[in-house]
């Protein structure tokens, strides 16, 4: 949301507090982790949803950089909070089915495709004062997580004292986490410039822009839906690896196409980067089936944010040279994810009978 206030603004040290927050996320959420790894916290979820929110709803209001960065700060660690324990009670809900997961992805992916077009009618009506209005949503959303928790009821604590079943992959955890950062970079740089990048191909306004951004979100929701649906049939690793082969020409027509059909590129590239969201999560649980927290902390906190520290090396190369030039770079990125997914195998699925249900074996790496 961040990047999406500085690309209606313009504001340069959106930038800097896109990167303070990424770069907070990125430390911290590996180690609500590990904690969650020890004890189930599901009380966490609603508390940080409301602390991710209310920072982002001060960040306009605060009156200094420093009270700026503060609040940015509470809204980092509200979403480092929340990913891990979120990804753990979800997985207990789910069982193990991978449409479950998707939908559980989809909800955060529709946040982030509504998100642009929510600070841009706050901003554009009322301006940067107007931004505390954007605590309604976290509200909501705190409201919508202790409901889920008390409706889940003793599920969700009983799962941290379980054993687990199997042992820890870090090998394979770990090429999975060098494809997700190679993701997170692209995802990131299109998410901080596309907008501005649109505009520029087009000759388009602000709303030109925005449209562009709701495209890369909305297609990235409904691309999450696909992929676990498609995991079901087909086996994880396959869907991931597919989605990553997918990227590398969508992100090479979105760069290179000019006029109109770039949307046609934004969407085909949303579908590629979102179709193995889901399943990144699931396959870190089930590589590290004994620490289930720790992976979902990296896999939806540190490899995701270190893309928003991508951010800044890509405006600087902008500035240097053309934003152009600065994304041609993101055309690789998704080949050498692609090519550290060779030979990944599929893991068993672990920890509950229903998980049996999962998708098939992938039957050879490719």
């Amino acid at each position: 949301m961040f990047g999406t206030v500085r690309q209606i603004i313009g504001s340069g040290p959106g930038v800097r507090r896109t990167t303070a927050a990424s770069l907070l996320s990125s430390l911290v959420q590996p180690l609500f982790g590990v904690l969650t790894d020890r004890w189930a916290m599901p009380w966490l979820l609603p508390l940080s949803a409301l602390a991710a929110g209310a920072g982002v709803a001060l960040s306009g209001v605060t009156g200094s950089y420093a009270l700026t960065l503060a609040v940015v700060a509470v809204s980092g660690v509200g979403v480092a909070a929340y990913h891990p324990e979120a990804a753990r009670v979800a997985r207990v809900v789910a069982q193990g089915r991978h449409t479950a997961m998707g939908w559980f992805s989809f909800g955060g992916n529709a946040g982030f495709a509504l998100a642009p077009l929510l600070v841009f009618a706050v901003v554009a009506t009322g301006g940067l004062r107007a931004s505390p209005l954007l605590v309604v949503p976290a509200l909501a959303g705190a409201a919508l997580c202790a409901a889920a928790v008390r409706s889940a009821g003793s599920g969700t604590r009983s799962a941290a004292a379980s054993a687990a079943v199997g042992e820890d992959d870090w090998g394979s955890f770990l090429r999975l986490s060098g494809a997700v950062v190679c993701r997170s970079v692209v995802f990131v740089g299109l998410g901080t410039f596309v907008a501005l990048y649109v505009r520029e191909r087009t000759g388009g306004g602000a709303a030109a822009g925005t449209a562009a951004l709701f495209v890369l979100y909305a297609g990235g929701a409904a691309g999450t839906l696909a992929g676990g649906r498609l995991a079901e049939r087909y086996g994880r690793t396959a869907v991931v690896r597919r989605s990553y082969a997918l990227t590398v020409p969508a992100v090479a027509g979105l760069v290179l196409v000019p006029g109109p059909p770039v949307y046609l590129f934004v969407a085909l590239t949303s579908a590629g980067l979102y179709m193995p969201f889901s399943l990144h999560i699931t396959l870190g649980q089930d590589f590290l089936p004994r620490r289930a927290g720790t992976a979902s902390g990296v896999t939806l906190g540190l490899a995701v944010s270190v893309g928003g520290l991508a951010a800044p090396a890509l405006g600087a190369l902008a500035d240097a040279t053309s934003l152009r030039s600065a994304l041609l770079p993101l055309i690789a990125l998704p080949a050498l994810g692609r090519l550290l997914l060779c030979g990944l195998r599929e893991p068993a699925p672990q920890g509950t009978a229903a998980a049996e249900r999962s998708g098939p074996r992938d039957p050879a790496a490719r």
